[in-house]
């Protein structure tokens, strides 16, 4: 189960991304974060009213509100590394530290995981770094432009998935939301500061859409698989976001993958067999 709800996020957060750095490159960064904010913001209220969940907890909505600042820190970081750096290069980079800060965390809390899992852990984080070895760095010992942000990025998803873990089970998908509004205000703030003008335009208002609904699917299926299963399980495989990233790059903007990418998915299958064995 861990592995199938890791999957879910990972496929979430991977075209999104996707989506979100296509838009960045055609438009201020702040404007397309803030389109895909609103717009993940109203799928996931429809959700709540349909699961009619009870209000959260005090606690919750502190949790909550850290997390969102954490996480769409995180996803602004990203979007502008996308659209500067090579999308091969920055998505994977930002995955491998934003799923080793939960597994350390969970690790520290008293997780215990088979010996089994552990080893598939390690094969999809080291999965999630050779994947983001593109052309540049494979010819020329190069790193891309935007690997601070992707640093950035990476710290911030990392801090909002150990958050997330901390909310109640009962809570449903209200912390998702409380997460988004809590960010929603900095995330204005900063558009109205930087942008001319706060509605993206026709040309990328579908790719803006398809961000933030796509990651508010992997918000309501993070909040699902944290609270069924091991965090240090979840994460590995959820940092596999990548590999989507690079798939559709390839198909759609002609980035090439290089053999240390085919190794990676290839480390990735075996690391998310033995974390299916050892779950």
């Amino acid at each position: 189960m861990a592995v199938l709800l890791g999957l879910a996020v990972a496929a979430g957060y991977g075209i999104g991304d996707f989506f979100g750095g296509l838009a960045s490159r055609r438009s201020p960064t702040a404007v397309v974060l803030l389109g895909a904010q609103v717009v993940g913001l109203v799928g996931l209220l429809a959700v709540v009213l349909a699961t009619g969940t009870d209000g959260p907890s005090a606690r919750d909505i502190g949790v909550s509100a850290a997390a969102g600042l954490a996480g769409t820190g995180g996803l602004g970081a990203l979007f502008h590394g996308l659209s500067v750096g090579r999308m091969t290069v920055v998505a994977p980079i930002a995955a491998v530290v934003a799923s080793t800060i939960p597994v350390v965390w969970g690790l520290a809390t008293g997780e215990d995981p088979t010996h089994v899992a552990l080893a598939g852990v390690v094969l999809a984080i080291g999965a999630g770094g050779l994947i983001g070895l593109g052309e540049d760095a494979e010819q020329h010992g190069t790193v891309a432009a935007g690997v601070a942000l992707a640093l950035t990025a990476g710290a911030g998803f990392g801090t909002a998935f150990v958050l997330f873990s901390e909310t109640s089970d009962g809570s449903g998908v209200w912390p998702a939301v409380l997460a988004r509004a809590s960010a929603l205000p900095f995330v204005l703030a900063v558009a109205f500061v930087t942008a001319r003008r706060l509605v993206p335009s026709r040309e990328i208002g579908r790719p803006v859409a398809a961000s933030g609904m796509l990651d508010a699917f992997a918000n309501s299926m993070q909040l699902v698989a944290v609270r069924q299963e091991l965090l240090s399980l979840v994460a590995p495989v959820a940092a596999l976001a990548p590999a989507f990233t690079v798939l559709l790059a390839r198909l759609s903007l002609g980035e090439r993958s290089t053999r240390a990418q085919v190794v990676g998915v290839l480390a990735a299958l075996a690391g998310l067999a033995l974390i299916a064995a050892g779950s």
